[in-house]
């Protein structure tokens, strides 16, 4: 349309009728203010009069929401383009003006989607907040739980160690000796039950490295020999000078729950660990000629609770874990486990590892380097035993002083660091502490005080990334909880003959 300075409508095309819905003839002759609200009509005169002084190409009102009033007193959302003319006789004002209905509900449309989305990202923010708080719960669950269930247990076989050493009576030893096997069963269950729990809550993080495969061989084969040897079976141990890359302690838990089932269901022959070579991968296998798993049974082995071959309500020889916990750990480090086996004659596991760098160290050195006589040494040593459970306190006192160990136990590293001078030749220490203190902390506050590298064990049933990327320390041992009374005892001998 265009009008005049006084406002008056001089042209309008048939669009212009149809958008405001008026007859053509109504149009022409009326005042441009007639076809707008009324709340804007005198701004509107102020503005039309200004514009006519100041004429030029220009959007009209912009920035601002601008509304054409329909002949029914419905309103609509506009877009106005002004353009001057002049004909040589007066001047008119083009107004070219468009509905942008189309383009608001489009806009308010974006605008509720982009509210909804904020909101959708707020729920799943809180969402996801209150998902880390329920795994940090977790995990300090586990970590409270993995301490305090541990404790009992750890008195439990320092005291079981103590009375075999003094009890001579055939019966009570006969109990004892009973009492000692509860106690280990107990102790294997809770180590897998947590080890379970820590899988599923996500508190276990892989945290990969090269390492020499020899390295975990020569612990299994230290760990394992007697157990095989007591069944009759022989345990061979090949040499692997490969390098692999992943988490070592993970690993080593693979392999140390795949050889403890293969001794396990192999009553007769033996229990081999090997390792094979391709492109880029080494292959650890763990062979036996045990009893072998049934076709049918194959899927089901991974599960819990689930052994072969033993009803459900029957006695059993573990708990049927192990396996469950090997098929988590592997899903955890994106690794491969394949299995082999024929009824009656056997199975292989073969677990499939990316190669790492190569190292030259030789299985033969690693081994020598961790086996140190465990001579005892002469004299009475002084022994400074630091642990804030009174139950494990007095177990360990009790079973050092039967062994013949002078003792001072204390609580805390302030009472620890008042007795750091009186001769002591051996700290023991737990982990945790009262106070946030930790047995980290003790050892290094009483070498600073001593100003020597005091022999230390660090007994913790912690078993997070902090204890496994402890810095290697020729005069530190650490043990996990539960430790039954001959490990901690041979430990101590072996540390203070090094």
């Amino acid at each position: 349309m265009m009008i005049d300075a006084s406002g008056i409508i001089r042209f309008a095309n048939r669009q212009v009728s149809a958008l405001f819905q008026y007859p053509h003839d109504q149009i022409l002759g009326r005042h441009i203010e007639d076809l707008m609200p009324q709340r804007f009509r005198g701004r509107h005169v102020g503005h039309r009069e200004n514009y006519f002084h100041n004429v030029r190409l220009r959007p009209m009102g912009l920035g601002l929401d601008l509304f054409g009033l329909r002949q029914d007193g419905s309103e609509f959302p506009v877009e106005i383009s002004l353009s001057p003319i002049d004909d040589g006789e007066r001047l008119l004002v083009a107004a070219a003006i468009r509905d942008i209905t189309d383009r608001k509900q489009v806009e308010a449309q974006l605008i509720i989607a982009r509210e909804e989305a904020e909101s959708a990202r707020a729920i799943a923010d809180q969402a996801r907040e209150s998902a880390d708080r329920a795994n940090q719960g977790k995990s300090r669950f586990l970590a409270t739980a993995s301490h305090d269930l541990r404790q009992p247990l750890q008195s439990l076989a320092l005291l079981n160690g103590t009375l075999r050493r003094v009890v001579r009576d055939p019966i009570a030893l006969d109990a004892i000796v009973q009492q000692d096997q509860a106690i280990g069963a107990m102790s294997r269950l809770l180590n897998a039950l947590l080890d379970i729990s820590k899988l599923e809550s996500g508190a276990i993080k892989p945290e990969p490295t090269d390492f020499t495969v020899a390295t975990i061989f020569e612990e299994l084969r230290t760990e394992f020999a007697n157990l095989a040897a007591d069944k009759g079976l022989r345990l061979e141990v090949e040499s692997c000078a490969d390098c692999v890359h992943s988490d070592p302690s993970l690993v080593e838990q693979i392999l140390r729950n795949l050889v403890s089932n293969a001794i396990k269901y192999t009553k007769a022959g033996w229990v081999r660990l090997q390792c094979l070579h391709e492109a880029g991968i080494v292959s650890i296998q763990v062979l036996d000629t045990g009893v072998g798993i049934a076709p049918e049974q194959m899927p089901l082995i991974y599960d819990e609770f689930y052994q072969i071959g033993v009803a459900a309500n029957s006695s059993r020889d573990g708990y049927g874990l192990g396996l469950s916990i090997v098929s988590r750990l592997v899903k955890l480090l994106t690794l491969k486990l394949d299995v082999q086996s024929e009824l009656g004659k056997g199975s292989t596991f073969s677990l499939q590892l990316p190669a790492g760098a190569q190292r030259s160290e030789s299985a033969a050195m690693m081994g020598a380097r961790r086996s140190p006589a465990p001579a005892p040494q002469l004299g009475r040593p002084h022994v400074l035993l630091v642990e804030d459970d009174v139950a494990v306190r007095g177990a360990t006192r009790l079973l050092l002083k039967v062994e013949g160990y002078e003792v001072t136990a204390v609580e805390s590293l302030t009472e620890a660091l008042l007795h750091a001078r009186a001769g002591i030749d051996m700290l023991i220490t737990d982990y945790h502490l009262r106070d946030g203190e930790t047995g980290i902390d003790l050892i290094t506050a009483i070498r600073e005080t001593l100003g020597r590298p005091l022999k230390s064990i660090l007994i913790t049933g912690d078993t997070s990334s902090a204890m496994k990327n402890m810095p290697r320390d020729p005069h530190l041992r650490i043990a996990s909880k539960p430790i039954d009374a001959d490990e901690l005892l041979t430990l101590l001998r072996a540390l203070l003959a090094a």
